[in-house]
C-alpha cells in the first residue's frame, strides 16, 4: 500500500558544551528561528549538558544528550560524572553522534564553536558526511574566541583551518565585524574568509517565550552567574555586599554550581536574610527588564540579553581559561554599552558602589544584531533542492 508523506528539511546542532550554558541556549535560540520556516523543518540538538531539559523547546525540535564532559581551570577536559577514562568517553560520545547523525540525516548540519569537535570528536561523522555528499556542514563562531595570539597557535596545533576547507561549507560568526573581525584578528586565509558570514549578536528578544517561573518577580539588583561552575567568587561579593534599603537582591546561581561553592553559598545566604537566591531560571532576560541593576558574569548569550534588552550592567568576566569574557566585556564597555569590572578588583564594596552610582549619561555606539529571517534564509540557502518535496513509501 502507498502512502505520500512529505519529508520536511532536517537540521541538527551540536555543542560540545564542556563549561556553562552557552552553547545550547545559543542553539535553541537558532532552532527557533529555523522553526518559522515553511515547511516547518524537524531539528536535532546534540548537547553535551543534561541542564538544556530545563529549557523550553520550539517546535518540531528534540534533544539528545551525550555522557557529559566538565573542562577544569587549566583547560583540561575530564568525564563530568561517569568514572571512566577520557579517551573513553570522547569514543562513547563520538559513537553516539555519529549514528545519530547517520540514521537522522541532517540537510544541514551546525557545529558550534569547535570544527573538530571536543577532542576531534566529531572527525568521524565529518568525514562520513563528506562522503555522503549531502549534507551541508556549517560552523558557528561567537563573537569573540579568545586572545588572537592564544587563537592562531590553538588553531594551528588542532589543524582548524584544513578541517574547515575539508568539511564545511559555511562559516557563521554570531557577532558583528565592527566590535571584532573575527577574519583579520585570527588571520584566517582567504578562502575561508569567503564563507563567513557575520550574523549580528543574537537579538534574545526573539527568543520564544518561556513560562512565567517563581523568580520573575521584580527585583531592583540581579546577580546572575551563567552556569555557575566558576562563579563562587561573584556570588560571595554579591552576597557580602551591602546594598541600600530597601532594594531587593537577587542572586541566580545557575545549576552547574558544584555542591561545595552551593554549601558555601547557603552559608553566606543564612548571613544576608535581605537576598533571594535561586538556582535557575529558563528566562534570565525577564529578570534583567525588570531590573535597576544588573550585576553578571560576561558570557556570550549573558552579554547578548543585555544588548537586547539595554539594561544598565555591570559586567565580571571570566579570565581563566580563557580570556574571551575580558576581551568582549572591554570592547562593549568602550562603546558605552556596559560597564565592567575586573575580577581582580571584585569586592563587596565594589559592587555596592556601582549600584549606588548614578550611571553615566553618554550616547553609546550601538551594535548590530541578527534579524530572525536571515538566519532562516542562510538555512534555506544550504538546504538541498527537493528536501521538501513530496515522496511515496509503500
Amino acid at each position: 500500500m502507498s502512502a505520500s508523506t512529505v519529508r520536511v528539511p532536517r537540521v541538527a546542532f551540536y555543542s560540545h558544551d564542556t563549561m556553562g550554558l552557552g552553547h545550547m541556549r545559543r542553539n535553541l535560540l537558532l532552532a527557533g528561528e529555523i522553526a518559522e520556516l515553511t515547511p516547518h523543518p524537524s531539528t536535532l540538538l546534540i548537547t553535551g549538558t543534561r541542564e538544556v531539559a530545563r529549557f523550553t523547546l520550539p517546535r518540531g525540535v528534540d534533544l539528545l544528550s551525550l555522557p557529559a564532559l566538565y573542562k577544569d581551570a587549566s583547560a583540561k577536559y575530564h568525564a563530568r560524572t561517569l568514572n571512566v577514562a577520557l579517551d573513553e568517553i570522547i569514543a562513547l560520545r563520538s559513537a553516539i553522534i555519529q549514528g545519530a547523525i547517520e540514521t537522522f540525516a541532517p540537510d544541514v548540519f551546525i557545529v558550534d564553536n569547535v570544527p573538530r569537535g571536543a577532542l576531534g570528536e566529531l572527525e568521524p561523522t565529518l568525514r562520513m558526511l563528506r562522503r555522503g555528499g549531502r549534507t551541508r556542514c556549517v560552523l558557528g563562531l561567537r563573537d569573540i574566541l579568545d586572545d588572537p595570539t592564544h587563537v592562531r597557535a590553538e588553531w594551528n596545533r588542532a589543524g582548524n583551518v584544513a578541517t574547515i576547507r575539508q568539511y564545511y561549507d559555511a562559516v557563521w560568526v554570531y557577532g558583528d565585524e565592527s566590535v571584532l573581525d573575527v577574519a583579520a584578528e585570527y588571520d584566517l586565509p582567504a578562502d575561508v574568509r569567503r564563507r563567513m558570514h557575520y550574523t549580528g549578536y543574537l537579538d534574545q528578544r526573539r527568543r520564544a517565550a518561556a513560562p512565567a517561573t517563581p523568580a520573575a518577580d521584580t527585583h531592583d539588583v540581579v546577580c546572575l552567574l551563567g552556569g555557575g561552575q566558576d562563579g563562587l567568587p561573584l556570588a560571595r561579593a554579591f552576597l557580602q555586599a551591602e546594598f541600600p534599603a530597601p532594594w531587593q537582591p537577587l542572586l541566580v546561581t545557575g545549576p552547574m554550581m558544584s555542591p561545595t561553592s552551593r554549601a558555601e553559598v547557603a552559608r553566606l545566604a543564612a548571613l544576608a536574610p535581605d537576598k533571594r537566591i535561586v538556582e535557575f531560571v529558563d528566562d534570565p532576560a525577564a529578570l534583567m527588564r525588570s531590573a535597576r541593576a544588573v550585576i553578571t558574569m560576561g558570557g556570550y548569550n549573558t552579554v547578548c540579553d543585555v544588548l537586547s534588552h539595554d539594561v544598565r550592567a555591570l559586567v565580571v568576566p571570566r579570565v581563566v581559561p580563557r580570556t574571551e569574557q575580558l576581551i568582549r566585556a572591554s570592547r562593549l564597555a568602550e562603546r558605552g554599552l556596559l560597564e565592567m569590572l575586573h575580577p581582580d578588583a571584585l569586592t563587596p564594596e565594589a559592587l555596592r558602589d556601582w549600584v549606588c552610582t548614578p550611571p553615566d549619561i553618554r550616547t553609546p555606539r550601538p551594535v548590530r544584531l541578527h534579524e530572525g529571517p536571515a538566519i532562516g534564509a542562510l538555512v534555506r540557502s544550504l538546504v538541498p533542492a527537493g528536501s521538501a518535496e513530496v515522496r511515496h513509501a509503500s
